[in-house]
């Protein structure tokens, strides 16, 4: 009898495969997408991708397939572009057809579709339209925004220090310089680099970012009918999105309490004074929500991305002392030892400008950038793409470029310089994506990471603990950003 059993449950089970196989292979065969390697059901093409080395996998299907091609993660079909020509063709020829944010599970989750990063449609638009009118106001792009950059550069001077000439890992020091860059426009208001306020979001900020990059990440957004109901520590990451919403939340409703619409100091202020304007419009999307998740975009995007790439800047440095030795003498000849660095000395500092260019080139923090998404069926080179389909513009393949960067492989800020030393601009630099969706903060970063890195290299000299040629300058890289290995280094004064 239980012989019986056993057979009777593994035909019901094989039957059951066979006929989710056979809706599966109907349903792909039926869509109409560019070419891609075939997919198994439920898992996609997951086993057909280098987990350690997405990059590369994604380069050689593009080898096979062309620079249009279709990769399914999990169930889900993602059409990657690859390469200048795809991209530029797509997000700046095609700018409002693939200017939506493609589905991410975890972020989907979380977001609920509030806020800049992972929004969409009308909600987009206003906030981001709002934001960006919002951030002028209070100086982006202006003298105003840059005394502040300044300012927060002498306190991370006197932080840096602190460390007097000993090994210290600057993952800390270096999130909280533009975290703070970022609190003066939210809150009009800088932390000291032990306020609890500043180490509470800079915790969160870490963690999130570790998280983010998991496996179980990837894993969620694959299976997400599963993971959503087991413990694990994607459970952190929600919980610790929810604890800086409650903080941001906390934080606006004492300005709430004490509004000046004739004296508005900050992000904040502004954003419930708008709330108050559009009280008695039912399709407002400026509502405390936003609020939240949009102060908390802005917090994350203008902290982790600038200090990452802070961070590895320092890294390469001082893998290639060379490199530092020639900032040096820039920094000496145009701005000297006493005078504050300003962002009008990028004009006479064609190095250190090409450095840091070549470093965004070289890190690639965002390879895949973040999906977009198709808001009507359009074509693209010959290809249909129909509406709703997730898109990866592959940043990687155009910073890698081989044509317009010889030795893609090798960090050399000779790309970004002609021969008789003046910087040269590219049209394939867009480690901040291009199009409507690009970086709303890159204007800011770009001077954050110039003064930054510049004030630094005024004052000290980056020693390395051991042999440069020992150095591991490999990004660790398990999702959808690169994050710079961990190291320590000695800062010695000039």
């Amino acid at each position: 009898m239980e012989s019986l059993a056993f057979i009777t449950l593994t035909l019901v089970v094989c039957a059951s495969f066979l006929l989710i196989l056979s809706l599966w292979r109907k349903d792909y065969k039926g869509r109409k997408l560019p070419p891609g390697p075939a997919p198994l059901p439920i898992i996609g093409n997951m086993l057909q991708l280098d987990k350690k080395n997405l990059c590369t996998s994604f380069c050689k299907l593009s080898e096979k397939y062309g620079p249009v091609y279709t990769v399914y993660l999990g169930s889900q079909p993602v059409v990657v572009l690859h390469g200048y020509k795809a991209l530029k063709e797509a997000l700046f020829d095609q700018g409002d057809i693939f200017g939506g944010r493609g589905k991410l599970s975890i972020f989907d989750d979380i977001y609920k579709g509030h806020g800049i990063i992972f929004s969409n449609g009308e909600t987009w638009k206003q906030i981001r339209r709002f934001s960006l009118m919002t951030l002028r106001n209070f100086g982006m792009g202006k003298r105003s925004i840059e005394e502040r950059v300044q300012e927060e550069a002498q306190f991370l001077l006197e932080e840096l220090r602190k460390t007097n000439s000993q090994p210290f890992d600057p993952t800390f020091i270096l999130g909280c310089a533009p975290c703070n860059v970022i609190s003066s426009i939210l809150f009009h208001q800088r932390f000291s680099y032990d306020n609890e306020k500043l180490l509470f979001v800079m915790r969160i900020l870490n963690e999130n970012m570790i998280l983010s990059n998991a496996p179980i990440a990837q894993l969620y957004n694959s299976v997400p009918w599963l993971l959503r109901y087991f413990p694990g520590p994607h459970k952190k990451f929600f919980s610790n999105i929810k604890r800086l919403k409650e903080f941001i939340l906390d934080n606006a409703k004492k300005y709430q309490e004490s509004l000046d619409p004739n004296n508005l100091k900050n992000y904040i202020d502004c954003f419930l004074y708008k709330m108050k304007q559009d009280q008695k419009n039912p399709d407002s999307v400026f509502d405390l929500e936003n609020l939240a998740t949009t102060g908390m975009d802005l917090i994350d995007a203008g902290t982790e991305t600038t200090s990452s790439t802070l961070r590895y800047s320092l890294l390469l440095i001082m893998k290639h002392p060379e490199v530092q030795e020639k900032i040096h003498e820039e920094i000496d000849r145009v701005i000297g030892q006493h005078r504050i660095p300003s962002i009008k000395d990028k004009l006479e500092m064609p190095y250190t400008e090409a450095v840091l260019h070549e470093t965004h080139r070289y890190f690639a923090l965002a390879p895949f950038s973040l999906p977009h998404e198709v808001t009507r069926d359009t074509q693209l080179q010959q290809y249909f793409i129909p509406k709703g389909t997730s898109v990866f513009p592959f940043l990687f393949s155009v910073l890698y470029d081989p044509k317009e960067f010889p030795n893609p492989y090798q960090f050399d800020p000779g790309h970004f310089l002609h021969k008789d030393g003046s910087f040269k601009k590219s049209d394939y630099f867009m480690p901040f994506s291009i199009g409507k969706r690009a970086c709303l903060g890159e204007g800011l970063a770009k001077m954050e990471l110039f003064l930054f890195l510049v004030t630094i290299l005024q004052n000290f000299t980056i020693k390395s603990i051991t042999d440069p040629k020992e150095i591991d300058i490999t990004p660790c890289s398990t999702g959808f950003f690169n994050v710079p290995p961990k190291f320590q280094l000695c800062l010695l004064p000039r």
